[in-house]
């Protein structure tokens, strides 16, 4: 009873807290879990009127004092309920510590942390939700439940003959068991310990009861769904995809032996026939069973990788060989039945609509290529299968048609094309990664139009949609080190803990004492009020889906009435099924971003900062400046200087014209040229030309070699030995023009592609890494007409105007870099361009230094 009413207590506290005031009428909406030093950061005002804004306030939340203030970006219009908006860029503001925003007229934000810890521990804290969800044994009841199931149906053996189908994980807030789900789930679960291991800790057995077993969490947890999997796929020609349907939908109740079915306390389980299933009314328009063998394949595999080196006490070697086998026997069905695998209606109009399989299987190809090995003799094999795969679906679908019915392509996210660009050689790569770019910035030209930068549709699971979504554009952005899309992916994680029209975290307690669901589609909190920590709900959907759908009924007054509109409704009320209900493979794909987002490089420390500058070394702690790696990419954002940054290494067409461009406007820019661009002959005139005009000429590696793996930036590809030694026939290039190593102790990296070694061993060797400012195009004037990222100069130059024109600290402290020349198949040369874009700049007025002045 105490816990009840302290449940209760926090819930009132929490809406007293956070509640709009009648008399209000502007907002702004923050990511409540808070901004790392380095992302970007943005905020959204709206308004229900049409009054507007002009500047806004960071405002420390323990003084009270202002510590930041800039102007907000120009409007952009109505959206949703709001008849104004703009955001709210403070992205330059880096001080770790507790804030809220305020703007010119009053409005005022939650309060917001930005710090380096700000997602330390939430993928934990949503494994809590994972483990509720069990079946069979359900250590949050510390109960058994579903223990009888099941009897079969549509299998090639009698109908209801019983099997053994106990365990996995309830889908939902009711009780279905799907495979294609739950085989999703497993995938990302597995995946986020493959990518992330330092993001989980040990505090629970493999049963789920607390009690550290010397296994992450997240293994425990995506084990609990392997070993259900294995019982759908028993046998190597046998594949169930469904247990329970829709009757479970005929009461409210905690998990338990239910009598639903009419066969004592079993389920239906429902065999993968390829063909349409529904034993009532309703049939699906199942055509195949690839779709589930796909991901069933994937999920095995995986598992398979991560469990075949854990201690004999944690898993037998039979079971580990079998996740093997059945991986492969999936794959097998998929090959046979291609097709989708849609579950089974009941009584109900609603299923899993799923009409695409080739994702899922090239995912599959993958995983079976990383079981073989890539010496292996079918690793050939297995890449051009998956690329034969990949480029039938090369855009998830429902990116080009903005909406779909439900769960109609699932997964949301294509998860096979990130895993085949890391199995293909560098230079083969960049097809698969622009697949995802092609979709990526298909959404942005949906998003770009409003404050929230949204841009992914509202359908039936948006919150599902959006997470998959930023999940994408991290991959492509760890792909290709490709950054311009990074505050729109920023942008779609900001939306689900907050900065969206609603102002709600949309993850139930997360973060602890903010507006997070309270009032859930759940029977755990609406008859027991069981918390149900760390699940991500369906999310906003259309007002002409939510007034179409059957039985929805609000509870409660609505406390976001003002902010519904026929753009998007949401609901944080038990009656809305549609919008409030939290779902269990939503949950395991958001587990594996905040893994991702906890587990992103942070910068060097202090103390390490303190020795470097008692070596006399350039420092990498300049409070004004940003920092990325320990490489400098852009300088103080409140003084309105830039530098204007040119490479060189294997052409110099453009040299001579930029070289006059810079002397007839006065501007002193900073050139990094490679050994090999120094020794040839051809280009000394142009070297000796830039010295005499006193711009800065910089190392930038001997032989332009690459340092890192372009999808594991982590793994070298030079020895530190490699390293000093190209990096001191560079230096010797440069002092053959009276170049001294100790008025040259700026370093632009080949490639512009560094990992924290490089800075480490730049550092040591006395020198200062730097990097181009990402957020325009200026540094893909190299792209060539016959390459997929080709970029002409008109939107380049676009690209720095609207950057400049979006942000409030504009190109102020920017590092804009181009290139000395190009291929020659690329005619539109960028250098041409130089003096129209020098103009503009000057005419702002930007003040252009050189890089060792920023």
């Amino acid at each position: 009873m105490i816990n009840r009413l302290l449940l209760l207590l926090a819930v009132v506290i929490t809406l007293a807290a956070f509640a709009f005031r009648s008399d209000e009428t502007a907002v702004i909406r923050i990511n409540l879990l808070g901004y790392r030093p380095s992302s970007s950061k943005n905020a959204v005002w709206a308004s229900l009127t049409d009054k507007t804004t002009a500047r806004f306030q960071i405002v420390n939340a323990e003084t009270n004092q202002v510590v930041w203030q800039r102007e907000v970006s120009p409007a952009f219009g109505a959206y949703g309920p709001f008849r104004q908006t703009c955001r709210l860029n403070f992205s330059a503001f880096r001080q770790p510590g507790r804030y809220y925003l305020r703007t010119d007229e009053g409005t005022r934000s939650p309060a917001f942390r930005i710090g380096e810890d700000v997602y330390d521990g939430a993928a934990d804290f949503c494994l809590r939700y994972m483990r509720q969800q069990r079946s069979g044994f359900n250590p949050f009841l510390k109960d058994s439940c579903h223990t009888h199931d099941g009897y079969t149906m549509y299998g090639p053996m009698p109908d209801s003959t019983h099997i053994d189908a106990s365990g996995g994980w309830h889908d939902a807030s009711d009780y279905l068991q799907y495979v294609t789900t739950s085989a999703n789930a497993t995938y990302h679960l597995l995946a986020a310990l493959r990518d992330f291991p330092t993001a989980f800790a040990d505090q629970h057995q493999t049963n789920g009861l607390a009690g550290a077993n010397g296994q992450p969490d997240v293994l425990d947890e995506a084990r609990w769904g392997l070993d259900w999997l294995l019982k759908m796929h028993p046998t190597d020609e046998w594949l169930f995809n469904q247990l329970g349907d829709d009757r479970d939908h005929a009461g409210l109740r905690i998990p338990q032996e239910d009598k639903l079915y009419g066969k004592g306390f079993e389920r239906p389980v429902y065999f993968a026939t390829g063909e349409p299933q529904g034993l009532f009314k309703y049939k699906n328009r199942a055509t195949g069973v690839a779709s589930t063998a796909g991901k069933v394949s994937s999920a095995l595999a995986l598992g398979y990788q991560l469990m075949r080196n854990r201690p004999s006490d944690y898993v037998d070697r039979d079971c580990v060989n079998r996740l093997r086998q059945r991986s492969q026997s999936a794959y097998q069905l998929g090959i046979q039945k291609p097709g989708n695998s849609q579950t089974a209606p009941g009584r109900a109009p609603y299923f899993y609509e799923e009409d695409n399989y080739t994702d899922d299987m090239e995912l599959a190809a993958v995983e079976q290529l990383n079981v073989a090995g890539s010496a292996s003799k079918q690793a050939v094999q297995w890449r051009s299968t998956a690329l034969k795969l990949a480029r039938q679906e090369p855009v998830t679908p429902w990116i080009d048609n903005d909406t779909a019915r439900h769960y109609q392509w699932y997964p949301f996210v294509n998860i096979g094309h990130a895993e085949l660009a890391k199995r293909l050689p560098i230079s083969q790569r960049k097809p698969v990664t622009d697949f995802y770019k092609r979709g990526i910035e298909t959404v942005w030209q949906r998003a770009r139009q409003n404050a929230f930068y949204r841009g992914v549709p509202f359908i039936w699971c948006s919150n599902n949609l959006t997470t998959s979504f930023a999940t994408q554009c991290y991959w492509y952005r760890q792909l290709t080190n490709d950054q311009q899309y990074a505050a729109l992916e920023q942008a779609n994680f900001d939306w689900l803990f907050g900065c969206n029209p609603w102002g709600t975290s949309f993850v139930y307690g997360l973060p602890a004492m903010a507006d997070t669901p309270a009032d859930p589609h759940s029977a755990f909190t609406h008859l027991k009020n069981y918390p149900i920590d760390g699940g991500l709900v369906d999310g906003p959907v259309r007002g002409s889906i939510y007034k179409n759908l059957i039985g929805i009924t609000l509870k409660e007054p609505d406390e976001y009435a003002l902010f519904q509109s026929d753009l998007a409704v949401y609901h944080d009320d038990f009656g809305d099924y549609s919008t409030n209900e939290p779902t269990m493979d939503g949950t395991a794909s958001l587990i594996y971003l905040l893994a991702a987002k906890q587990s992103e490089k942070r910068p060097k420390t202090v103390e390490l900062t303190r020795l470097t500058q008692k070596a006399g070394q350039p420092s990498t702690t300049d409070s004004k400046a940003t920092f990325d790696k320990g490489a400098k990419i852009q300088g103080d954002t409140s003084s309105r200087q830039l530098s204007l940054v040119f490479t060189g290494d294997e052409f110099a067409d453009g040299g001579m014209t930029i070289a006059k461009v810079l002397r007839n406007h006065k501007v002193k820019a900073s050139f990094f040229l490679t050994g090999r661009f120094l020794r040839n002959r051809a280009n000394a005139s142009l070297v000796q030309q830039l010295r005499r005009d006193g711009h800065y000429i910089g190392p930038h590696s001997d032989q332009h070699l690459l340092y890192c793996d372009w999808t594991k930036r982590d793994s070298l590809l030079v020895t530190r030995e490699q390293f000093l030694r190209d990096l001191k026939a560079n230096y010797t290039a440069l002092g053959r023009f009276g170049i001294q190593r100790s008025k040259a102790t700026w370093f632009l990296p080949p490639y512009e592609w560094y990992n924290d070694s490089i800075s480490t061993w730049t550092r040591q060797a006395g020198l200062q890494l730097v990097n181009y400012t990402p957020g325009t195009l200026s540094h893909a004037d190299y792209t060539t007409p016959e390459a997929g990222n080709y970029r002409d100069s008109e939107t380049i130059l676009q690209s720095i105007r609207t950057y400049e024109q979006r942000n409030s600290s504009g190109l102020n402290g920017f590092i804009l870099l181009m290139h000395l020349g190009t291929a020659p198949s690329r005619t539109d040369k960028l250098y041409d361009h130089l003096d129209e874009l020098l103009t503009e700049l000057r005419q702002k007025p930007y003040q252009l230094v050189k890089i060792n002045q920023l």
